[in-house]
């Protein structure tokens, strides 16, 4: 690749280690960094399980979700990433999943999900939905295959952090590798967190205001969890 950093595609690859051992991906779902000194272009691993991610298998890709001189096997969801950093260049990396305790907040349009806990500031006060029945057709096996469903999806994130995916999962941008992996982290935390309060009565939830100061105060300090899930991916795979 042209002009960029080994240390970038390090942690592309140490992300989706990260991610695989924190229980947000296994065998699927997929995590992208936007080329950082291209930013019509994005750095994806090849279609593969995100746990067993090696520097070798990063590719280059267009917006249109083209390979750039690669012609191994990509993710069909390519385009997830793709059209988001086209819609949002405030956006350098996105973590798409298919995270357990989300997908049930995805199915139900009547359940909030907003933050609940000051780690999970960056959901705020709800976070977008994506329908693909409004742009595709009731018959689609519900993956985002093309650039039409991707820039659907980029349409429905909007401004915000996350986006559910009925009966799918859910996509997380954040201005940073490090921020993105985080929030996916917390995604699923806080879902879980919601599911259990949901259970003992009424949820008292964060306020925008309380939500945003958190958000600033928690991702100020990314670096700390970013480094123990690093040090623990690392011994993961280091222990014969």
């Amino acid at each position: 690749m042209i002009d960029v950093d080994a240390s970038v595609i390090d942690d592309l690859v140490v992300a989706n280690h990260i991610l695989f051992d924190q229980g947000i991906v296994d065998a699927f779902g997929h995590v992208s960094v936007r080329h950082p000194k291209r930013p019509d272009r994005f750095l994806l691993a090849r279609n593969m399980a995100p746990g067993i991610v090696t520097a070798d298998d990063i590719i280059e890709f267009e917006l249109d979700g083209t390979a750039v001189s690669d012609n191994r096997r990509p993710y069909l969801e390519r385009f997830i990433h793709g059209e988001i950093f086209r819609a949002r260049p405030d956006v350098m990396a996105v973590v798409h999943s298919h995270s357990p305790s989300i997908v049930p907040f995805s199915v139900v349009p009547t359940a909030p999900f907003r933050a609940v806990c000051h780690m999970c500031g960056f959901l705020g006060t709800g976070v977008s939905r994506f329908e693909i029945r409004e742009c595709g057709s009731d018959t689609t096996d519900l993956l985002i295959r093309s650039q039409e469903l991707g820039s659907a999806l980029a349409r429905s994130l909007g401004s915000s952090n996350a986006v559910l995916m009925r009966g799918h999962g859910s996509t997380v941008v954040a201005p940073d590798l490090q921020r993105a992996v985080y929030r996916a982290v917390y995604a699923e935390v806080n879902a879980k967190l919601l599911l259990d309060a949901m259970r003992l009565g009424p949820v008292t939830y964060l306020t925008d205001a309380e939500a945003e100061s958190c958000m600033i105060s928690t991702e100020g300090q990314v670096h700390r969890p970013w480094e123990m899930w690093k040090a623990a991916a690392i011994a993961a795979r280091s222990t014969p």
